[in-house]
């Protein structure tokens, strides 16, 4: 490959040897997808059916 070219100034802190060892991948940046959250009106009303559930157990519980 005629354009590969190695940094001989950079040392690996790990090894001591020339050129840096590893990668990071942001898995992040290459594979989220961006989701609009869900309307308020839809997240408050499976709030309420949840603590109606909460409410009912609690109530099995203590009678």
């Amino acid at each position: 490959m005629n354009d590969a070219w190695i940094d001989r100034k950079a040392v690996d802190e790990q090894d001591g040897g020339i050129g840096k060892v590893g990668y990071e991948i942001n898995f992040n940046r290459e594979f989220f997808k961006y989701q609009p959250p869900r309307p308020l009106a839809e997240i408050d009303a499976e709030l309420a059916e949840v603590e109606k559930r909460i409410m009912d157990m609690l109530r099995e519980v203590t009678e």
